[in-house]
């Protein structure tokens, strides 16, 4: 049998722009837009600023903007800093079930490569789909096993999407594309670790794979060897990230033949993609019932096992966020935003918004139960369920996030955000 890396190199080799279906290349289009507004919204922000600056000191040829910046640096440095910042607000799309964050990495590489290399908006436009389509079948072989065991997924799977981008660009060779993958395997990497205070190495994780994206093609060009059985090999990318057993290899060979871009979802808020279904129902709860927040006795939420360890516990610390970054992936926090203020922008995920005592004394109400029924991550379902001090019960459930293929936002809406 062919190693899974020949199977990915033939589907990237026959690619072509006018393969690629009509409504997959407009929803590319949107996402493209929707990361640069992110990447241009963070490149104002300290985080932002700080990426940048390194990328500067890394220097090189100029070759590839730094996103918000009238300067020019080598396009695997370009991507370092340009893919911190698409991912940095935690506003970027996502694909359900793979639970991957795609355009920071796949859409970022292919517009600073495509830049270096003077290409068209049609190979640009291609190349973001063959990156993007290649992550999230990387991806989907082992949906929710990469944060059963403490990693990020978007982390593990992005340096083969940027190394998918950037070599569509330069025109790999069969060879030469078994060699890349075989590079990304070692190079991929991402500990979810920073949920333990809010500190802000996820916001790292797909600049950092899209560097090492980018380095894997460029040694791959030059002759250097990588593994070719790097997927399902005994010492391989997913024994060594999901475990021993249970992934969908054949995933990975459904390339071109169903098209994942067409699912990912666009986020309505700044923060955990998971969220984002309570949010909608928290949402409703307040404008149907104009819920006070003296009249509430508790909250309590249905949801999966998988999100519990990050969305969920410790409770007292995500009741209580220590950090704006950390309020982002905090459901507590980001259901009592909701009840309280009706919104959540980027202003609700600040210092300032994190030490609102009204949106502090709900959230301390907020809990959750399990339940094993919620197909996750194929679906990320919300369910909030509120009872008043005077024994009335209000509920609220939703079974896709807005966003997606199944409840899509408006073009428009996606403009508006920034």
């Amino acid at each position: 049998m062919e190693p899974y890396s020949k199977a990915i190199a033939r589907f990237l080799l026959d690619l072509s722009f006018e393969a690629i279906p009509p409504e997959v290349i407009e929803k590319t289009k949107l996402l493209l837009l929707d990361t640069m507004g992110n990447a241009l919204a963070a490149s104002t922000m300290d985080f932002g600023q700080m990426v940048l600056e390194v990328a500067s000191v890394l220097g090189g040829p100029q070759e590839s903007r730094l996103i918000g910046t009238a300067g020019k640096r080598a396009a695997a440095n370009a991507v370092l800093a340009n893919g911190t910042l698409a991912h940095g607000l935690d506003y970027d799309d996502t694909l359900e079930e793979a639970i991957v964050h795609t355009g920071c990495s796949g859409a970022i590489t292919a517009l600073a490569v495509g830049e270096q290399l003077g290409a068209t908006g049609r190979r640009v436009l291609e190349a973001t789909v063959a990156g993007i389509e290649v992550m999230c079948k990387v991806g989907l072989v082992a949906p929710g096993k990469f944060h059963a065991r403490g990693f990020h997924p978007t982390a593990l799977c992005a340096t083969f999407g940027a190394a998918a981008a950037c070599g569509k660009l330069y025109g790999l060779e069969p060879a030469e594309w078994l060699n890349a993958f075989g590079i990304c395997g070692s190079q991929s990497s991402g500990i979810i670790e920073y949920l333990s205070d809010g500190s802000w190495t996820k916001r790292l994780h797909p600049g950092w794979a899209a560097h090492a994206g980018v380095i894997a093609v460029l040694l791959a060009q030059r002759g250097f060897r990588g593994p070719a059985t790097v997927f399902e090999g005994p010492h391989g990318f997913y024994r060594s990230f999901a475990g021993e057993n249970g992934f969908r290899l054949e995933q990975l060979s459904e390339l071109g033949k169903t098209w994942e871009i067409s699912r990912i979802a666009f986020k309505s808020y700044p923060c955990g993609s998971i969220s984002h279904p309570y949010m909608d129902c928290a949402l409703r709860l307040r404008e149907k019932h104009s819920i006070r927040g003296d009249q509430i006795e508790e909250i309590v939420c249905r949801t999966a096992e998988g999100p519990v360890h990050r969305l969920w516990e410790p409770l007292k610390e995500k009741q209580h966020p220590s950090s704006s970054y950390g309020a982002k992936f905090s459901l507590p926090y980001s259901i009592a935003v909701m009840l309280v203020r009706g919104r959540a922008g980027l202003e609700e995920f600040s210092d300032e918004a994190i030490r609102d005592t009204e949106v502090l004394a709900i959230a301390e109400k907020v809990g959750y139960e399990l339940d094993a029924t919620i197909d996750y991550p194929r679906h990320f379902s919300g369910h909030v369920k509120v009872k008043l001090k005077n024994g009335t019960v209000l509920e609220e459930n939703q079974p896709y996030p807005r966003g997606g293929l199944e409840f899509p936002l408006p073009p428009q809406e996606i403009e508006e955000k920034f």
